[in-house]
């Protein structure tokens, strides 16, 4: 039996463990990526190790989250991130360089290597070929000192793709498509692979905003094979050095097959607040719009810009709109600028915002109140473009151009005939505003410089033999990191302050909670199914850390917040029985006796409701690994203990 192209990446970097679903892998990691939003702690975290230089064939910072500099705060984590980078061994991409997956898609990335980032989109890579996974930052810090990076073996999934897109019709639509069929949680231990006759239609940019938004699958990652137009893509951007052809076998075996027809696609929307509530745009309507935003790592390609730039084009934009377009990276704007592609934009209306994530994580650009924004982006969950009542469609960059200028939601077929936009021979190379480390020799006189807002992360105990705490919150199904640890302009200036940023926590859900996990001093957490889908930020692990939560326990959990709270010494539980979630109410006091007996045992695990009376059943499946991280309360107590033995 052959192999998919997965597995065939996951047998060449395999370190421990059998290929068998299900059970826990260990992978060689070839590449690390950061963001400054998650970057500060894992390079605190990297620092706790004792590590003296990065072990990966490759690892690099970028600064693209906290690039609002209202105070001394985002301008004092750069200043560290810039220095710690330079003395252990990392490549550091400056404010304005681009998008982290954009720039690391453009100049870094390479077929067939591993790639682990701290943040949920890194998958982005598997359009290249690569296995590329989000991870948290404490994973991102252990790969980076030569650690193994764990998890469940996937099964796999093909998308067989046939025919061509029609004109009009983008990738977008593909993935969005692939949303409708699947659910936001109908990727969870899985790798969804892409094959078929139309792989070959699709640029790499293209293969690039698919696998990028199947972080909203929940998948552990997405991927296309690499071939022809991927060495065009790489030759252009002057690596065809770094090409390899990547194939799956034949004879693969996959575990679920999709079929997606491309030619019979049409534009499509995620509407409000999911980005599986998936219409077409006919269906949906035209709905009057109040903004629109372009870019993101979803959709920020120099073909996505030059698309929309050849829609507005001797345009005006819709006077009641609000047009915002953020270029992916430097490459992208200075290539536009040099083309006069930027100046249609900029004279049709549009705002030229810096290449960064900007309004896709709530920093600037919120809409106004109850207004809807087309966006295309990657995600549209309730409060994370800043402003609480906000609609939110997620939809392609032709979908928005043609929208911005009808100032409604307008399926672009009916703009006639589509803009043909081919991928350039060259792009332009310049890579001056990434800075390499120093030399192992330089390294030792280095100077770390850190800000008074850089706080050490929070210490864990090791498990106790029993945990009694009252159900200090309970959220319903689908609760995401955004409600967890909320992102934004006001608050992502302080995620290297866990104690400041403790006031945010789940305040979209319930604002007295931080008052109460303080307190109380400690408290278990009721979850829904789903819990924690979305971004792969520890901060939803590590402040529920810092503010006494010893255990959560849900209906299922996405896959990286369920990993990050065991790297956090917090235990994942799940019911059972999904309908003793009803039966308890918050407040309710709860005992999980000998539960740390039970679990390295292996043992069932029983919570007792002393109000009610009641018990309940509950299930894990942790890996040997995972159980004494548990015990030894969390990743960095373990590797620290692992150290001295």
């Amino acid at each position: 039996m052959g192999y998919t192209i997965g597995q065939k990446l996951i047998k060449s970097h395999l370190v421990s463990g059998e290929m068998i679903p299900g059970t826990e892998v260990g992978i060689r990691i070839d590449q690390t990526l950061t963001q400054d939003a998650t970057g500060t702690m894992a390079y605190l975290e990297f620092e706790a190790m004792g590590v003296e230089r990065v072990k990966t064939e490759l690892s690099v910072a970028y600064i693209d989250h906290n690039t609002l500099q209202t105070g001394f705060e985002n301008a004092d984590d750069h200043r560290f991130i810039q220095t710690v980078t330079k003395k252990h061994g990392i490549y550091y991409s400056r404010p304005g360089n681009g998008i982290c997956h954009q720039v690391h898609l453009e100049r870094f990335g390479k077929p067939g290597k591993t790639l682990i980032g701290s943040d949920s989109h890194t998958p982005t890579g598997g359009g290249i070929g690569m296995l590329a996974i989000g991870a948290g930052g404490l994973d991102v810090a252990v790969a980076m000192g030569g650690g193994t990076y764990y998890i469940t073996m996937p099964k796999m999934v093909r998308v067989n793709l046939t025919g061509k897109l029609s004109p009009w019709v983008a990738a977008k639509d593909v993935i969005l498509e692939v949303l409708r069929i699947m659910s936001v949680k109908g990727g969870v231990g899985k790798i969804i692979e892409y094959g078929g006759e139309g792989v070959k239609t699709l640029s790499v940019p293209e293969r690039a905003t698919i696998t990028n938004m199947g972080a909203e699958l929940g998948a552990t990652t997405s991927v296309f094979p690499s071939d022809e137009v991927t060495k065009a893509f790489l030759k252009a951007q002057g690596r065809e050095e770094d090409w390899t052809e990547l194939k799956a076998d034949e004879d693969a075996v996959y575990d679920e097959v999709i079929e997606i027809d491309l030619s019979a696609l049409a534009p499509m929307a995620a509407m409000p607040h999911s980005p599986d509530n998936v219409k077409s745009v006919t269906e949906i309507g035209q709905i009057k719009v109040n903004q629109v935003c372009i870019g993101s790592c979803t959709n920020s390609s120099l073909s996505d810009m030059m698309k929309v730039a050849a829609i507005l084009k001797g345009k005006t934009v819709h006077p009641n709109v609000s047009l915002a377009i953020s270029p992916g990276s430097m490459q992208v704007l200075n290539m536009l600028a040099l083309n006069g592609a930027l100046s249609d934009m900029i004279a049709a209306g549009a705002r030229i915002l810096e290449s960064a994530c900007g309004p896709c994580i709530g920093m600037g650009q919120s809409p106004n109140s109850a207004g809807v924004s087309l966006r295309t982006f990657n995600r549209n969950f309730e409060g994370r473009s800043g402003t609480a009542d906000a609609q939110i469609y997620l939809v392609s960059p032709e979908v928005a151009a043609a929208s911005a200028i009808t100032g409604v939601l307008t399926d672009p077929r009916t703009l006639g005939v589509a803009p043909v936009i081919t991928m350039p021979d060259h792009f332009i190379i310049n890579d001056s505003m990434v800075i390499p480390p120093a030399t192992p020799e330089e390294a030792p006189s280095v100077e770390v410089l850190r800000g008074p807002n850089i706080k050490p992360f929070p210490v864990s105990e090791a498990m106790g033999e029993e945990i009694s705490a009252s159900a200090i919150l309970k959220v319903g199904n689908n609760i995401t990191t955004d409600h967890i640890m909320p992102a934004g302009a006001k608050i992502l200036p302080y995620r290297s302050n866990i104690p400041y940023l403790s006031k945010f926590c789940f305040a979209q859900c319930d604002p007295e909670f931080s008052e109460r996990c303080q307190k109380e001093g400690k408290g278990i957490i009721i979850g829904g199914a789903n819990y924690g889908q979305g971004s792969s930020r520890e901060h939803a692990a590590l402040v529920p850390l810092y503010l006494g939560i010893k255990a959560v326990i849900a209906k299922s959990f996405a896959r990286i917040h369920c990993a990050n709270l065991i790297n956090a010494g917090i235990i994942p539980l799940t019911f059972a029985d999904e309908s003793d979630y009803d039966k308890i109410t918050q407040g309710d006091m709860l005992v999980l006796p000998d539960i740390r007996s039970r679990i390295e045992k292996g043992e069932e695990v029983t919570l007792k409701n002393t109000t009610t009376g009641e018990e309940y059943k509950l299930c894990y499946e942790f890996s040997q690994r995972q159980k004494d991280m548990l015990l030894a309360g969390g990743l960095l107590n373990y590797t620290r203990e692992n150290a001295k033995k």
